[in-house]
Parts: structure tokens; sequence; C-alpha cells
């Protein structure tokens, strides 16, 4: 008959020793522990962390462990859903025996695979802004290729502006011509504009005269009004 909790002990004393500064036990009853897993530095010193949490069921190691993530860092979801998978297909193929330590190895070799994954994606990120940015500068000399469509959408745009230009002109000119005022209303607004040339006189100013513009008033033949048949007086006296 298999002793379970013997071979527990022995695998927790085994554990301590190979973890000395990331094994911590929380419980004995049931037995439940943490193992801080932490990657190789990258080339720039990046690493990726998870602390695991596995609990003892009373007939392991036939049956599987309980395990979670606890706590992380720089990893994201997908890096947590693999890392869950992993535990998860270990568990499986390791059944019968002590699993703990073939668990974590599995988990620290993911979190490697991870941080030289951290550099191709950014090498990648790099190459692809480098793109972006070399499309981007074609853009500004070659400009956008004209399309049928293209034409037609900015002929209905150039078109619509004209069309509104063209409205404030006409609205501009309708309102200048209801402000323009009349003779009449002039005088109305100004009623010394009717004085204006009499004291333009008095003040003393001159006026020439072309007379050029009148040598030809005798040679115009004027009507007397009493010779004119169609001529009427009119009494003044009549009320």
């Amino acid at each position: 008959m298999t002793d379970y909790s013997e071979e527990q002990r022995n695998e927790l004393e085994a554990l301590e020793s190979i973890y000395p500064d990331s094994f911590t036990v929380l419980s004995e009853k049931p037995t439940t522990f943490t193992i801080t897993v932490t990657s190789e530095a990258g080339e720039n010193g990046e690493t990726v962390q998870t602390t695991l949490k596995f609990t003892y069921r009373e007939q392991y190691p036939d049956e599987a462990p309980l395990y979670e993530i606890v706590s992380q860092e720089n990893l994201d979801d997908n890096d947590v859903t693999d890392i869950i998978k992993l535990l998860e297909q270990q568990a499986e193929e390791n059944l019968g025996m002590v699993m703990i330590f073939t668990l974590v190895s599995a988990v620290q070799e993911k979190l490697n695979e991870i941080v030289d994954q951290i550099k191709t994606r950014r090498e990648e990120e790099k190459k692809q802004k480098e793109r972006e940015a070399e499309e981007e500068e074609k853009q500004r000399f070659h400009g956008t290729p004209v399309t049928i469509e293209n034409f037609l959408n900015w002929k209905a745009k150039f078109d619509a502006e004209l069309l509104e230009l063209k409205r404030k002109k006409m609205k501009e000119e309708e309102q200048a011509g209801k402000n323009k005022l009349s003779g009449k209303q002039l005088f109305e607004m100004d009623h010394n504009l009717d004085t204006s040339d009499i004291q333009f006189l008095e003040e003393g100013n001159s006026v020439e005269v072309d007379e050029s513009l009148f040598q030809e008033m005798d040679d115009l033949e004027l009507e007397d009004e009493e010779d004119d048949p169609d001529y009427t007086p009119v009494n003044l006296d009549s009320d």
C-alpha cells in the first residue's frame, strides 16, 4: 500500500532544498505551498516571473495536485493561459510520480521562451514602424494615385464648396443692396444737404464754369409757353 504522506514529505524536503529562496509553505493540512519561477534575463535585462501555488490532494502523486498562478510579472493573458495548459499537460503525463519539480521546470523553460518571444516581438514592432515610416514618406512624395472613384469624390466636394461660395456672395450682394440709401433717404437723414451748396458759396469758395457747355444755347429754339397750343395757364387764385 502506497504511503502518500511519506512521499509528499520527502518531496517537500527536496523542493525546499532546490528552491531555498522561492519556496514557501502556506499550510500543512492540506499541504499548500508556493514556488516563484523567474526566467533568465534577456539581452536588455528583461525578465518574466510567475508564482505558482500547489496543493497536495490526499492520494498525490496518484492524482494530480491542485495548481494555480497567484501572481505574475510582464506576462500577458495569452502567456498565462499557455502556462496553465502546460501544467495540465505535464500533470497528466506524470501521474503516479512526484511531479512538482517537473512542473516547475516546464514552466521555467516556458518563461525563457517568452523572454525570447518578447525580443522577437520588439524586433518585429521596430521593423513594422520602419515600414510604416517608409510608406508614409512615399505617400508624401508621390501623393495618392488618382482613380475614377476618388476623382468623383473630389469633384463632388469641390462643386459643393463652389456652390456654397456663390450663395454667400449672392447673399452679401443682396444685403449690400438693401443697405444702400436713395437720395431721398439721404436728405431725410441729413437736412443740411439741401443748403450745403449755398453754404459752400457763402464761405467764399469759387466755382469754375465751363462756358463751352453753354455756347450752343443761342442756337436752341425755345418756344414761349404762350405760343404752345397745348398750354393752359394755371389760376393760382382758385381754391
